[in-house]
């Protein structure tokens, strides 16, 4: 990680770092820990640089977490990039805790008409409807195994009623 891009301690004012599998940011020096606020989408944007960028606006991808599980965001278009055994637990614990349901959206078929690039292997990623709940077009490389998730797409998934995607 970028160490001109790393946070200081709000505390005593040395610099902290993030851990591996942490959404928190831990200070060496006086053992605070600091979360970051989530944000709009629930997700706290750690800030870390990745090295790898958004398929969508090509900027750099940041660590970011979402219910203590670690994902890189995109701060220009929201999207987020995850593991595909890091999207399975992240939607199982995410409907666990859902309250309320969100409207059931029908999704705009051009959206399968968009190639993007897995951010890791440069391959175009597979484009499809999901098939659990939520109503959304996914992008995923089974290559190396990571989602392509835009905006808001995680909390419809999160917030469909039912467990299974409607068909058409």
């Amino acid at each position: 990680m970028c160490g001109e891009d790393r946070m200081n301690c709000p505390d005593c004012g040395a610099p902290m770092r993030l851990e591996e599998g942490k959404d928190a940011f831990t200070c060496d020096y006086c053992k605070s820990i600091y979360f970051p606020e989530k944000n709009e989408d629930g997700v706290r944007v750690l800030g870390e640089p990745a090295a790898l960028s958004c398929p969508v606006c090509a900027v750099p991808l940041v660590y970011a977490a979402q219910s203590g599980r670690r994902l890189l965001y995109c701060t220009r278009c929201r999207g987020m990039l995850i593991r595909m055994e890091v999207f399975v637990e992240l939607i199982q614990d995410l409907r666990a805790r859902r309250e309320g349901a969100a409207a059931v959206l029908v999704p705009d078929r051009k959206d399968l008409e968009r190639r993007i690039a897995c951010p890791q292997c440069h391959q175009p990623m597979d484009t499809h409807f999901y098939g659990g709940p939520g109503n959304i077009v996914i992008d995923d490389c089974d290559r190396c195994s990571l989602n392509w998730l835009d905006a808001g797409e995680l909390m419809r998934i999160a917030l469909a009623p039912g467990d299974t995607h409607a068909r058409d």
